[in-house]
């Protein structure tokens, strides 16, 4: 099992953009259409299925919303971290 960041860890480590919500890590895309949104969501799934490290995605009309958490120790992990940064590149 991975070990639980605290809040200030967490505040530290996050990438630009990205925001702690609770035991959650969080970021809004914007995008110039509804379809780049669905794109940069597929290519999110392809890179949290090669980790196996899923994130909640909500697409919305030039917005996508992806949130990362460890669910099985109930926080944020490095790995969220790593998730985050991995996303980013995408963009």
């Amino acid at each position: 099992m991975a070990e639980l960041l605290d809040d200030d860890t967490i505040e530290s480590r996050l990438p630009e953009h990205w925001h702690l919500d609770g035991d959650e890590i969080t970021r809004t895309y914007e995008f110039d259409d509804y379809l780049e949104g669905v794109a940069f969501a597929s290519e999110v799934g392809e890179i949290a299925e090669e980790q196996f490290h899923h994130p909640e995605i909500r697409i919305r009309y030039g917005k996508v919303d992806v949130r990362f958490t460890s669910h099985e120790e109930g926080g944020v992990t490095d790995q969220d971290i790593d998730m985050a940064e991995r996303t980013d590149a995408l963009r």
